[in-house]
């Protein structure tokens, strides 16, 4: 626990922002300073709302524009929910500022705009992590105790996929169709999801080579160009382990991770945004296969692993742990480098596999 709440602005009044708002609330440890949009008017509204469902002892400020919020000494730290177009611009500014930057995905562009961004809070010496909420959650710890176990034997294969079937008005709207504000597509905003829990499973061991395929695109009216609306990837790896990932604004809800091995495997069906209720839990399946004359029978060997924490706005959750987490690094003064390179890396993947995409599913190195 910090001894002093620390100070944020959020730079947007994006509809994140509300859940993001009560995780700072129930963390304990931070507190909304300000909240600033390009109308002031907006940003009080904001505040107005939030206020009513989840309310700081002090409402916080609404500022007319990005740079007075960047300016004002009270500030100690920015989340940063902008449109990937627009964050590299505002994360450096934000670094310049002296403050610590917490980044919605996906960070940036690609790999090179993102590294200037974390050169940027380096040299501040700021923290930089990205708003992956599953990062915090209990559940990790306990899925790390199987993987690294050898319950599941040798690993050879992963798999995860995360899509929503996106409705009229969001094709019609959505930032995340408009290749100016969101060029990745679903691979941007679903993809770094897969991607970072595939790479945290094997412990950010990079892929040799990828190969990606655009399966759907579009834009809305006034994109300039079609952004992914379904994509899929296959990762290489040493020793011959692979991935494979999916991405979808055309399939309703899915979430699956799963982890295959020699002698079993686990998987999630939430692995993202944990469904609701608190507990939060995974299985591990270790089926048997067994022939007996005639008799050919499967036994599904399956457990179920459970965590005592809330799905989501509640103390417990995996959003406030975020904070929590974000908090203590701040409140310490010794910026956690595990953070921005994690970002960094799994920006690479995604850049990489969205490169081959483009080439027609032709494999794209690594090393």
């Amino acid at each position: 626990m910090t001894s002093t709440p620390i100070r944020w602005g959020f730079l947007s009044t994006a509809g994140i922002a509300r859940k993001n708002w009560q995780a700072l609330l129930f963390s304990g440890t931070g507190t909304v300073s300000a909240v600033a949009s390009r109308d002031q008017a907006k940003a009080a509204g904001f505040i107005a709302d939030c206020q009513r469902e989840a309310a700081f002892p002090t409402t916080p400020r609404p500022l007319g524009s990005y740079e007075e919020l960047l300016a004002d000494p009270d500030i100690q730290a920015v989340y940063i929910p902008l449109p990937t177009g627009l964050r590299k611009e505002w994360v450096i500014r934000a670094a310049q500022a002296g403050k610590h930057v917490l980044c919605e995905k996906p960070c940036a562009l690609d790999a090179s705009d993102l590294a200037e961004m974390i050169e940027a809070c380096r040299q501040a010496n700021v923290q930089f992590m990205d708003g992956v909420m599953f990062m915090h959650t209990k559940r990790l710890q306990a899925i790390r105790q199987v993987l690294d176990s050898g319950e599941l034997g040798t690993l050879r294969r992963l798999h995860s996929q995360f899509s929503f079937n996106a409705p009229a008005d969001f094709l019609a709207g959505n930032i995340r169709m408009s290749s100016h504000l969101e060029p990745q597509g679903c691979l941007g905003d679903l993809g770094w999801y897969t991607i970072r829990m595939t790479l945290w499973a094997l412990g950010y061991l990079m892929p040799e080579r990828v190969s990606g395929r655009i399966l759907a695109a579009q834009g809305r009216p006034d994109s300039p160009d079609a952004v992914p609306m379904e994509f899929s990837a296959e990762l290489f790896f040493p020793g011959g382990l692979t991935a494979s990932f999916s991405n979808s604004f055309r399939t309703e809800h899915q979430q699956i991770f799963m982890a295959s091995g020699t002698a079993g495997y686990l998987k999630l069906e939430d692995f993202v945004l944990p469904f609701f209720g608190s507990e939060t839990s995974f299985t591990v399946t270790k089926s048997s296969f067994e022939v007996d004359g005639c008799r050919f029978n499967m036994a599904p060997g399956r457990r179920q692993i459970s965590c005592a924490e809330y799905s989501n706005n509640h103390p417990t959750a995996q959003e406030t742990n975020l904070f929590r987490t974000f908090n203590a690094l701040v409140a310490g003064g010794q910026p956690d480098p595990h953070w921005p390179e994690i970002s960094w890396k799994t920006q690479k993947v995604m850049d990489a596999c969205l490169a081959s995409a483009r080439d027609q599913g032709a494999c794209v190195s690594l090393v």
